[in-house]
């Protein structure tokens, strides 16, 4: 009778197997595309040589000292990579919690009660129906007592649990990533702040010099009046230019205020002056940054590799859907001791119990909700697979369009420096002639205010300049080593 139960248990069980493996979705992963271009386009650097200013750290890279103290205090102090660092810790816990559902559980635990049987129920009418003696009969009430450890394990017969605490894992190394990569963007942008700062308080210091040298203008044209050579209305206009210009003063130092804000947000702190030299603006020359060859991205570029452990993650997922069509085995089993007076917990054999079993359960009903999360997953897998490829390429062509722009705003920023050395001539010229009476006021009034938006502009493009130079050192990978 005991093997024609086993053999039905057997029987039950190969039944559940098959039911549970047959008719699976069948489902098409994509397969990320990892091709890139072998050079940048456009860009005079070798195909063959892979030297990367990517693998410089920050600290090489940038050598204002003013400037690396701010960004080693930005990195220490600002919310965002903080926050970055709680998410770095949840997604921990969470490798742990996987890696706990891998493993048996295993508890102790105490258990006491107290029943008393009633007339009229099975325990109370059989004893009456025997005839028990009195003192023979179960104490009433009845109590009970036990103490034991009890332990649960799901067997991993299709790798459910381990490749779920593997996704769990790649998830982890992807939020290290992507805090790698606010760093990356950190450093970058308070580069990129620090040098417009520089560059507001060198066109502040133009600004300066040249209401200065208009209100010379201003009075010489006042003297002039006196003398009859001009009328009111030129030194209404030399006047008048002497607001404009304050007016921009103004404005420029509104300006100052907000960056310096901005670089103080940065670092996590509150208003304070940011340290800095002005005149380091003027002997800033842009670093030449190698840009070695593409294929670097991938492992150089911290959302390249995020994207990267994200997508392998979203595969496992697939896998662990998939086994959820499958019969999940678990295994149960406890040890301990019984007894209903607490003198006998201990009384061996009597009082020792045991059990052990084995469940095997496999999806019958509710395929459907499991073929829904099935194909849930490998949606998001094909998500993370064109989310790669979409990173890649926005990698690639973030640092071809800065090369190119370091390229440009190069021949531009030589073209500015002659402009500006012209117009500078062209005012000296004009301030003499108009002295002599051989020139007319508006031709001062209009050679200052070139030279003026020139001098502005040819700040700006070396701002520009440096700009796109850290903007090629962050679409590198660098700033995060």
């Amino acid at each position: 009778m005991l093997n024609n139960f086993f053999y039905n248990c057997l029987g039950v069980a190969g039944l559940t197997l098959a039911l549970g493996s047959c008719q699976l979705p069948k489902l098409t992963q994509k397969e990320a595309s990892r091709a890139v271009p072998t050079s940048y386009v456009g860009t005079a650097t070798p195909a063959a040589d892979s030297t990367n200013a990517a693998r410089l750290s920050w600290q090489q890279f940038f050598t204002d000292p003013d400037l690396k103290a701010l960004i080693g205090e930005a990195l220490q102090h600002n919310q965002e990579l903080n926050i970055a660092l709680q998410e770095i810790q949840i997604a921990r816990n969470e490798v742990q919690i996987r890696k706990g559902e891998y493993l048996p559980f295993v508890g102790l635990g105490a258990r006491a009660e107290t029943a008393k049987a009633g007339r009229h129920t099975l325990r109370g009418a059989t004893e009456e129906a025997l005839d028990i003696e009195p003192e023979k009969r179960n104490p009433d009430p009845l109590s009970n007592f036990q103490l034991g450890a009890v332990a649960s394990w799901e067997v991993d017969i299709w790798h459910k649990l381990r490749n779920a605490r593997k996704s769990a894992a790649l998830r982890y190394l992807a939020t290290i990533e992507g805090r790698n990569f606010a760093i990356t963007n950190l450093v970058a942008e308070i580069a990129s702040s620090y040098y417009e700062l520089l560059a507001l308080d060198n066109q502040l210091a133009i600004v300066r010099q040249n209401i200065e040298i208009q209100r010379n203008a201003l009075e010489l044209v006042r003297l002039q009046k006196q003398a009859a050579r001009v009328t009111e209305l030129a030194v209404q206009r030399f006047e008048a230019q002497v607001h404009n210009t304050r007016s921009v003063q103004y404005g420029i130092q509104q300006r100052i205020i907000e960056t310096e804000n901005r670089l103080n947000f940065l670092a996590g702190r509150f208003p304070q002056p940011i340290t800095r030299t002005d005149s380091l603006f003027n002997r800033l020359v842009p670093a030449v940054v190698q840009a070695g060859v593409p294929p670097q991205l991938l492992r150089n570029r911290p959302d390249v590799r995020q994207a990267e452990q994200r997508l392998q993650a979203a595969r496992l997922d697939v896998q662990v859907a998939r086994a959820a069509f499958y019969p999940s085995l678990r295994l149960t089993g406890a040890v301990g001791f019984e007894a209903f007076r607490p003198g006998l917990l201990f009384t061996t054999p009597e009082s020792v119990l045991y059990s052990l079993g084995g469940d095997l359960v496999a999806p019958l009903v509710n395929r459907n909700g499991i073929k829904a999360v099935y194909g849930s997953a490998n949606a998001l897998q094909t998500q993370a697979a064109y989310h790669y490829e979409r990173t890649v390429l926005n990698a690639y062509l973030e640092v071809n369009n800065q090369l190119a722009s370091v390229s440009n705003l190069s021949r531009s920023y030589a073209e500015k420096a002659l402009e500006v050395q012209n117009l500078n001539e062209s005012v000296a010229i004009a301030t003499n002639l108009f002295g002599s009476a051989r020139a007319e006021y508006t031709e001062v009034l209009f050679t200052q205010r070139d030279a003026l938006d020139s001098k502005f502009d040819l700040i700006e493009t070396k701002m520009q300049q440096l700009h796109a130079t850290v903007q090629v050192y962050r679409a590198l990978g660098g700033g995060a080593q």
